[in-house]
């Protein structure tokens, strides 16, 4: 009997361990099923992702272990059709199995939470800022400092507005204006974001950063890029009917590839931008069959340096 005692004893243990390392290997996968992580503040979420993952993990393979373990070892005999034990209940079981959860949710609410002070977000009413995570401290945790708002202060500003169906791209410093988003890599970014019409969604993958831009305000947006290469932004919120055109390539490149870029597109005289939306309704509105859905026309193609 206690040799079968500590056979018990040692299952549990051996599967405890496996159930374990299982879940964290599988947590660390998380990283792969994701984009490139392009800028300061992905390793952030990245980081709170692969955390439910393997707390997912654990959870689906020891409920998961159990249930296989019950079946094999404890199952009844064969040609056993009786009854099992009349068991009413158990009290520590029921407490261990809600304060279990419970612990669970404060445990992922309280990690997201940090993860959302870390990155500064204010609220949905306030302007959004993100900071870089180096000092990983919020943006109001302190009273601001004037001599620390000069350190921190973005090294570079772009407006940018969104409308049916475009994303425009206005940088001050060199009163230019395009249909691609061109960022410097390992400096600080402060975008205006302004609507037009409609409800829009500035969302880039790679950054894990998205922001819902309203109309008749301006939000600011401040993230750091880190990784030279071609992104996608994307509208994350359905704005009509040609919202899915509605995306723009973004540059990252090294911050001298990036002045040069700028001193590029300054001497090209403005031209009309190429829009697929425009095209497309255009092709819409000369076909002979009508479909009968009332469509809104696309704003008119902006004028810019560099498409």
């Amino acid at each position: 009997m206690k040799i079968q005692k500590i056979l018990n004893i040692l299952t549990l243990i051996t599967g405890a361990i496996a159930v374990t390392t299982t879940s964290l290997w599988i947590g660390k996968q998380a990283y792969s099923w994701l984009p490139p992580q392009a800028a300061a503040e992905s390793r952030l979420i990245d980081d709170l992702i692969s955390f439910l993952v393997t707390l997912g993990a654990l959870i689906f393979l020891g409920v998961t272990s159990t249930l296989m373990y019950s079946v094999i070892f404890h199952r009844a005999k064969k040609d056993d059709y009786t009854d099992g034990p009349p068991i009413e209940g158990n009290v520590t079981l029921e407490v261990v199995w809600t304060a279990i959860p419970i612990l669970l949710v404060f445990w992922i609410a309280g990690y997201s939470y940090q993860v959302y002070e870390q990155m500064g977000i204010q609220g949905p009413m306030e302007h959004v800022h993100f900071h870089l995570p180096m000092a990983m401290q919020s943006a109001y945790a302190a009273p601001k400092d004037p001599a620390s708002d000069a350190l921190t202060e973005p090294v570079e500003k772009i407006d940018v507005l969104a409308k049916q169906w475009a994303w425009v791209f206005h940088y001050p410093q060199k009163d230019i204006t395009s249909t691609e988003l061109h960022l410097p890599s390992d400096r600080r970014v402060r975008l205006a974001l302004q609507s037009a019409d409609v409800l829009h969604g500035f969302y880039i993958p790679a950054f894990r950063l998205k922001q819902d831009v309203i109309p008749n305000h301006t939000i600011d947006f401040e993230f750091t890029p880190t990784r030279t290469g071609e992104y996608r932004l994307t509208d994350s919120q359905y704005s009509g009917t040609y919202f899915a055109t509605m995306q723009a390539d973004v540059v990252v490149e090294s911050p001298e590839d990036y002045q040069q870029w700028l001193a590029q597109a300054a001497t090209q005289k403005p031209s009309v931008a190429n829009n697929q939306a425009a095209s497309e309704y255009a092709q819409a509105s000369n076909q002979s069959v009508k479909t009968g859905w009332t469509t809104v026309a696309p704003a008119v193609a902006p004028l810019v340096n560099a498409h």
